[in-house]
């Protein structure tokens, strides 16, 4: 066997070796690393404008990018938590028992339901409905006490990895377009496939910030106030799991505000269940509708089933860093079979039909795939990924 294939093999064995190892070693700060990868990408415009006015110093402008992040971020953030957490216990003090206190005088129960306008219809359900809100409010008490546990748990945990990400984001600031330029020219592909990966990935994670971020943040602070103004305790802890459940598209908000309404209604309160159920259909639920298409989709150009299937798989898999991760990982594996298309064009068999709407088969030729127009440069050469070592690659 050829000496110099030998030697290849072995290089390419033991770089795959090491770094599984290494990579091993250092698994529990991935997701630090990860969210400082993100935030100094955010930040990255403000870095870029402080380092002139601070005589061109990196080090100050990524420290002084850190206070601010640290200011704007992580202190309201570390609050709101702090509120979160001592509405959520009032909940599980509160809320809860009142709901099982309801479910075990089913009289009670139906007493109050008697005002809801469709009573009459729910009347042959009365069993099943009994037993499907006593699983639900056992579900719901399980639930939030498992999350304040495991959040009591993972406090000390948190501001570690917290440590860890802002640590490792001031040097990134600073040499982060480095290891980027390196782990380019590592990899074994064309310039122009690297150029489409790498822009899908920075488009993806601008939309995902930008839009289910801000789409959650609104619906959830307006829902909020919506909340306190009809009389509901608790109104910020309500109003932060609807800024969680908003990533579910259409209904995600509806899953806290349609029952918020009918317990309104169920205690007689029903001028305020109309108010609330009006200002959150119209307002709230139009901001998902109105917003995320044009902030998540038109930048992602990603559909919207595969954002929702993404979003929710991310969220599964990694927890809620799974809400920038899971559209990520789509986006990757959308773009690398667009490379593959595109690379095996000549090998790929043609076809020359396609499905109608009514689901009929009709003769029209697809065009073979064609690289992203994104990627090529100006003067229609190829592009040429970014790389300290270019001469060598």
């Amino acid at each position: 066997m050829n000496q110099d294939l030998v030697n290849k093999w072995v290089v390419i064995l033991m770089a795959l070796g090491i770094s599984a190892l290494f990579f091993a070693m250092i698994q529990q700060f991935l997701m630090a690393l990860f969210l400082a990868g993100l935030f100094s990408a955010m930040a990255r415009p403000l870095y870029l404008w402080l380092q002139p006015r601070l005589r061109g110093s990196a080090s100050l402008a990524s420290l002084a990018t850190l206070l601010v992040v640290a200011v704007v971020v992580l202190i309201p953030l570390s609050l709101l938590v702090a509120v979160v957490v001592g509405q959520a216990l009032d909940v599980t003090q509160t809320f809860l028992p009142w709901i099982k206190e309801r479910l075990a005088d089913p009289d009670a129960f139906l007493e109050g339901m008697r005002r809801l306008p469709f009573y009459e219809d729910l009347l042959p359900l009365r069993s099943l409905l009994l037993e499907r809100a006593g699983e639900a409010a056992t579900f719901a008490s399980k639930f939030v006490v498992g999350g304040l546990s495991s959040l009591t748990l993972g406090t000390l945990n948190f501001f570690f990895l917290a440590f860890v990400m802002l640590y490792s984001m001031y040097f990134l600031q600073i040499d982060g377009h480095k290891l980027i330029n390196k782990i380019l020219y590592y990899l074994p592909l064309k310039s122009a496939d690297e150029r489409v990966l790498l822009q899908k990935f920075t488009s993806v994670t601008r939309a995902t910030l930008k839009g289910t971020l801000l789409i959650g943040i609104l619906q959830g602070g307006l829902a909020g106030i919506a909340f306190a103004i009809a009389g509901i305790e608790n109104a910020v802890f309500w109003g932060t799991v609807m800024v969680v459940l908003s990533i579910i598209p259409a209904v995600g908000s509806a899953l806290v505000w349609v029952p918020a309404c009918i317990i309104l209604a169920v205690q007689g309160q029903t001028g305020s269940a109309i108010g609330l159920a009006v200002f959150c259909a119209l307002v709230v639920g139009s901001l998902d509708n109105v917003l995320r298409p044009i902030l998540v989709g038109r930048d992602t150009k990603m559909h919207e089933l595969m954002i929702f299937l993404s979003t929710l798989g991310g969220i599964v898999m990694f927890g809620f860093n799974g809400l920038f991760i899971g559209p990520l990982i789509a986006s990757l594996f959308i773009s690398i079979w667009e490379v593959y298309g595109v690379e095996f064009a000549d090998f790929l068999p043609d076809v020359d039909f396609v499905l109608d709407d009514l689901g009929s088969v009709v003769e029209a030729p697809m065009p073979k795939p064609v690289p992203d127009m994104a990627a090529a440069s100006p003067d229609g050469s190829e592009p040429v990924a970014p790389s300290p070592d270019d001469s060598q690659k």
